[in-house]
């Protein structure tokens, strides 16, 4: 060991050989400089996911109280929501493509079935015909049909969401542009915030279908439905929650009236695009030799 004193190797021993400085204390400096060394550091956990655990305990907070008391929420719903307001409507725009992707088989069975019961059609058939179908019915639900004939989630999902987000910022915007006519002063944060908010409802009943459709229970098309028809109520919510800053601006009727003709053609070009999803999904069943063997 040296000696811090004088430098001098030492074998052993208590004391330097040579200036007679105590080693012992030196040792004990050695050693718990090498443990401080070696002592593991605590952790500190990663920033990315503190601010990912801050913004999903702040979204769930905001989206349990827009469910409890939907205006109030919404009135005071300011820039600061922003973020919130938007993850809500990415999640209204991802889980309708999701949930048509997980129920489209009960929809294609549903559709058939409505078909079934119509007058010119029942009378046509005979009970062993009905029967028939149900079996069909059962064994479609039970086969993974998506695997058979390529039906990709990503693909679909992805760009069905995307289309459906797009159609939401138009009629947001739409919505934001027939407020200014009618002499409502707000920025567009706050607007968009407001308007995220009185979505909760409507993105709640969607994700209520969600689940209904991962298991399998038919009537999520009905929250399907409700979720997407809501659209037309949170326009008017939102344009009448906000005062006007003069009396000579577009009445909030006529401003409501001009979003919804943006609503109906954004809905008419999902629709659209949702069809042509559709002819693909049964142009690949008609060429599906493994469809096929099935039946």
């Amino acid at each position: 060991m040296n000696c811090s004193n004088c430098g001098h190797f030492n074998d052993g021993g208590k004391f330097c050989v040579k200036c007679g400085h105590k080693l012992q204390e030196e040792a004990a400096v050695s050693q718990a400089a090498a443990a401080s060394e070696y002592q593991p550091q605590p952790q500190q956990p990663n920033q990315r996911v503190r601010q990912a655990k801050k913004v999903s305990k702040s979204f769930f907070s905001y989206f349990a109280e827009g469910i409890k008391n939907p205006t109030a929420t919404a009135q005071a719903a300011g820039e600061s929501q922003f973020v919130n307001a938007l993850i809500t409507v990415i999640l209204y725009a991802l889980s309708i493509p999701i949930m048509l992707y997980v129920g489209w088989k009960l929809l294609l069975i549903q559709f058939v079935r409505s078909m079934f019961k119509l007058p010119i059609i029942s009378e046509e058939l005979a009970p062993s015909d009905m029967e028939d179908f149900n079996t069909g019915a059962d064994l479609i639900k039970a086969t993974d049909i998506n695997s058979i004939i390529h039906f990709n989630f990503t693909d679909f999902v992805f760009k069905q969401g995307i289309f459906i987000f797009i159609g939401l910022a138009v009629i947001i915007g739409a919505t934001y542009v027939a407020s200014k006519f009618g002499k409502i002063d707000v920025s567009f944060k706050e607007f968009f915030s407001r308007f995220g908010t009185f979505l909760i409802i409507p993105t709640a009943l969607l994700l209520i279908g969600l689940v209904l459709a991962f298991l399998h229970v038919e009537y999520f098309s009905y929250f399907m439905n409700f979720g997407l028809l809501s659209i037309f109520l949170v326009v008017p919510f939102t344009i009448a929650s906000f005062k006007q800053s003069g009396t000579n601006g577009l009445d909030h009727i006529y401003s409501t009236l001009i979003v919804y003709v943006v609503i109906t053609i954004v809905l008419t070009f999902i629709a659209n695009g949702l069809g042509e999803e559709a002819k693909t999904i049964i142009t690949r069943m008609g060429n599906s030799s493994e469809l096929n063997d099935l039946f």
